[in-house]
């Protein structure tokens, strides 16, 4: 037996020693390290209010915020080819009242749909429009729509809220009639 093999065993000894000797820091029930648990029910109750509010203090000091942090690209959980991250409602809502355009392209995984144009009954113009429904939430900042007319020109802000009302007032409707409300 060389010299080096017996340091390296010598430190591979005293590692294990060391590790099994800290073997119940976590718990407090084995090891060098162990610490005097809780003996009465009394006692575990009020050892658990204390971890409780300790929890409590440190949420409320962390800012709330939908910071991702590095860790967060090794827990993706959601397979962005399934997944579906638009308001069901909206996006209903959003063809039955637009039902006169054409459909062109639609994509539900972006919440995009983009038609042709089309005259609403009982008018003359022809419009233009593209929807896009960026949040799951059934609120009328996920929604936002682009209408144009033939000419290519916008149309006036009191028809585009006309239309943005009119789709939230039928996707409230829908999800009225989903819950039986």
């Amino acid at each position: 037996m060389t010299i080096r093999s017996m340091v390296r065993k010598s430190i591979l000894g005293g590692c294990l020693v060391s590790l099994a000797a800290c073997g119940g820091i976590g718990s407090g029930d084995s090891g060098w390290f162990s610490r005097r648990g809780p003996t009465t029910d009394q006692e575990v109750l009020d050892q658990r209010a204390r971890a409780d509010e300790q929890r409590a203090a440190l949420a409320a000091l962390e800012p709330e915020t939908n910071r991702s942090r590095i860790w967060d690209l090794f827990g993706q959980k959601d397979d962005p080819n399934v997944t579906v991250r638009v308001n069901k409602y909206l996006w209903r809502a959003s063809l039955e009242v637009l039902n006169f355009l054409p459909v062109e392209s639609v994509d539900p995984f972006t919440g995009v749909i983009v038609t042709g144009y089309g005259t609403p009954p009982g008018g003359g113009r022809a419009y233009r429009a593209t929807i896009y429904v960026q949040d799951p939430a059934l609120d009328a900042r996920s929604l936002k729509i682009a209408l144009v007319t033939r000419g290519g020109a916008p149309v006036s802000p009191e028809v585009a809220r006309a239309v943005e009302d009119a789709i939230m007032t039928r996707a409230r409707q829908l999800r009225i009639r989903d819950l039986d409300l």
